[in-house]
């Protein structure tokens, strides 16, 4: 371990893989898992419906991946979507009172 100015128990991990398998260094690590993402078919889908959530998105897509991953792709893309669903205007209309330009 000195030799090598690494911790002992990376050696002790080291030494099983080397008289089995003949390693020495350590594993790679990392990598791509690889793209599940049709960037292409996003922005056809944006293009032909701009207010379409990131919910209404992946379900068009019909691809397993999780929000984010569209998030993160539209901000590739540079491309804009829509926050939140469109909610009804109240029937009652606006429950607090305006204020004006000043405060009150």
């Amino acid at each position: 371990a000195e030799a090598l100015s690494v911790s002992e128990s990376w050696v002790r991990r080291v030494k099983p893989r080397r008289r089995e398998y003949g390693e020495r260094g350590p594993r790679p690590r990392g990598g791509s898992r690889g793209v599940k993402l049709d960037r292409a078919r996003l922005a056809a889908l944006v293009a032909d419906q701009p207010d379409a959530t990131l919910s209404e998105l992946r379900a068009r897509l019909a691809v397993p991946v999780a929000r984010s991953t569209i998030c993160e792709a539209l901000k590739e893309l540079k491309l804009s979507y829509k926050k939140r669903r469109s909610t009804p205007p109240s029937r009652t209309g606006p429950m607090s009172p305006s204020v004006g330009p000043h405060g009150g």
